[in-house]
């Protein structure tokens, strides 16, 4: 499927229309506790992002003056609390839906947003060293080739900014339902595009075409684009057999572009 893409944008759409989690934006009184200091921002399922790894643009629970993008980061939960912290926020996006939330969380609390819908598997719209903070929670998993994505962070990336992502390292696809008893059902690379029994699966239950990807794709791939990396964790799903057994699924990445000597 040339544009898989398009395909996992429509149904993403029809996740956020079905209330899926993470396109449920944050409550009014959210936004103003993150006003006054009291704010949290995850990349992955469960563990909120240290605050720390926000330095240098962090100043006194400020972001004033940043250039944050919220890489395919719509659904309204994260860059309204960076608007609230003072950051000048851009927000790309595939999903319409996605980016529908944003909208009616900037009008809501009256703050500005650069909103784009784009396709982060092709160019991005933006030119060299355009930001000082790249926010990218787990996302790619819906692309096949995640070392173009590294590649453009690294070029839009301003010299001495951070890439903040979070990524999968695999294991959800190798079963088929995150349920007791667990059975490894599948190979990896699960990839639906290579793979006809994950093409199979996915066209079955009417899901958004998604990619496993390693360890050596997720946190190499960034050391291969250009970036020092300098913090990571790990976290799990929020429900189901694997995070009970707190089985690691995911992992946060800090990253930094040096600025050139």
């Amino acid at each position: 499927m040339d544009n898989y893409t398009d395909y996992n944008s429509k149904i993403i759409d029809k996740w956020v229309e079905m209330g899926w989690e993470w396109g449920i934006p944050i409550s009014q009184d959210a936004f103003e506790a993150a006003k006054h200091g009291q704010w949290d921002v995850l990349l992955t399922p469960n563990r909120p992002v240290p605050h720390k790894w926000f330095a240098p643009f962090l100043r006194n629970s400020r972001l004033d003056g940043s250039r944050l993008l919220g890489l395919a980061c719509g659904g309204g939960q994260q860059m309204p609390v960076f608007a609230a912290l003072g950051a000048e926020c851009t927000v790309l996006d595939y999903s319409e839906k996605m980016l529908d939330a944003e909208r009616m969380v900037s009008e809501r609390e009256s703050y500005p947003i650069n909103i784009i819908k784009a396709d982060m598997s092709k160019p991005l719209p933006f030119r060299e060293n355009s930001f000082d903070i790249i926010f990218h929670p787990v996302s790619n998993v819906y692309v096949e080739n995640v070392q173009h994505i590294w590649d453009e962070c690294y070029r839009i990336l301003k010299p001495g900014g951070i890439l903040l992502a979070g990524c999968d390292n695999g294991f959800n696809f190798l079963i088929e339902n995150d349920m007791e008893p667990l059975k490894i059902e599948y190979t990896l690379p699960f990839n639906p595009l290579r793979n006809p029994e994950h093409r199979k699966l996915i066209e079955s239950m009417g899901d958004a075409y998604q990619f496993s990807h390693t360890y050596e794709e997720q946190v190499g791939g960034q050391l291969k684009a250009g970036f020092r990396l300098t913090d990571l964790f790990d976290d799990t799903n929020n429900t189901g057999a694997l995070c009970k057994y707190n089985v690691p699924t995911f992992v946060a990445t800090r990253a930094v572009k040096d600025a050139a000597k």
